[in-house]
């Protein structure tokens, strides 16, 4: 359809088509817009002559009166022909559009970056779950067997230890089991046994406690702050594969976790330590020094871990610096320790190679590079 297909009327704008609507069986009028390819047709008019703006304008609004309603009614019809299967596939996108609405807020204005993010941890928090739940069965094996279990939490500053705990025991009984996180040595205790402050908080039968940091300070944080003498270090070094070869002796469960971060997330982590109000309390004079000690923490890491790994009491190298799959490995590696009751065998236990690093690994890619 083009200009040539009509004639002018006596009013600007307007046309009258030279031949009937081949639908319609009549002739139409049309007003082309200024580039002579838009146009809106109307149907109904038959003569040339009697044309006025108000007869234009009054065909106009009766063509869209005839098409809107048939228009209306066959997507009625459509909505009719809907299947079960649809209205409920419609159903659950209403729903996750209102429930992202009420974590979100107004989710559409957001930042892409911000919204993706935020949607991929109500994932990660999901997909937590199902291994949650077997924490809590894991725990009501040990109350039913009176067994005792230890859970070591070691790493670099803001490698994700905290996180770690938070999310293992978030639905555990407050009742069975215990963080731990122990603050400098009292006067008291300077002159103690030096695991016997750690000695105080093991757990009774039935019950596990997670210590946020332990006696492994003095294989890497005191000997560089110099918070214990050379001496002292490496009697720790010499005595402590023992110490805990015997807990283990007497039935303790001891799970000993390193979480890794590399040294570029851990700066990352640390300027958003700084950068954010709510976060600036986690930021210490030490973490203040840990990356211009990088290196030397590097040289203690590598001899702690070299050193201190034995089969009753292995290290499990955790890769941290993503978070998430930090935190769902050392849930695995802590299910796995144990063959309680109820295990969920469709879940998957395996191991990620890339996450959950032997020692002999981590040790091989330090002496490769000072990055970890």
């Amino acid at each position: 359809m083009n200009l040539n297909d009509f004639e002018k009327t006596t009013h600007s704008g307007l046309y009258i088509s030279k031949d009937s609507h081949p639908k319609f069986g009549q002739k139409y009028i049309a007003r082309f817009q200024h580039d002579k390819k838009r146009y809106v047709k109307v149907l109904g008019y038959t003569k040339r002559d009697n044309l006025s703006i108000k007869t234009a304008i009054e065909l106009m609004q009766s063509f869209k009166d005839s098409v809107i309603p048939k228009v209306e009614e066959k997507i009625t019809k459509q909505e009719d022909k809907l299947s079960t299967k649809d209205n409920e596939t419609l159903i659950k996108l209403k729903e996750e559009n209102d429930f992202l609405k009420s974590i979100l807020g107004d989710y559409k204005n957001l930042n892409p970056q911000v919204l993706s993010e935020g949607i991929q941890k109500i994932y990660d928090l999901e997909a937590l779950k199902k291994y949650q739940i077997e924490l809590i069965k894991l725990q009501n094996w040990l109350e039913k067997e009176n067994k005792r279990m230890i859970i070591l939490f070691e790493g670099r500053d803001a490698s994700g230890k905290g996180g770690a705990i938070r999310r293992i025991t978030r639905y555990m009984n407050n009742k069975h089991y215990r963080v731990v996180a122990l603050g400098k040595p009292t006067e008291t205790q300077r002159n103690q046994w030096f695991l016997q402050r750690y000695i105080e908080h093991f757990p009774t039968g039935g019950e596990i406690v997670l210590f946020d940091r332990s006696w492994y300070n003095r294989a890497m944080v005191e000997p560089i702050f110099g918070f214990c003498t050379p001496e002292e270090h490496e009697i720790f070094m010499e005595d402590i594969v023992n110490f805990e070869q015997d807990l283990v002796r007497q039935g303790m469960i001891l799970i000993k976790l390193y979480f890794s971060v590399s040294k570029e997330e851990q700066k990352r982590r640390f300027d958003r330590r700084i950068q954010d109000p709510l976060r600036q309390w986690k930021f210490s004079e030490v973490d203040m020094q840990a990356q211009d000690l990088w290196d030397e923490f590097s040289e203690k890491k590598y001899e702690m871990l070299r050193r201190t790994t034995s089969r009753s009491a292995p290290w499990h190298i955790v890769r941290s610096d993503n978070k998430h799959l930090a935190r769902l490995e050392a849930m695995k590696i802590i299910l796995n320790s144990v063959d309680y009751d109820g295990r969920n065998y469709s879940l998957d236990f395996d191991e990620n190679e890339e996450i959950n690093i032997s020692v002999q690994r981590e040790l091989l890619q330090m002496r490769k590079t000072k990055d970890y």
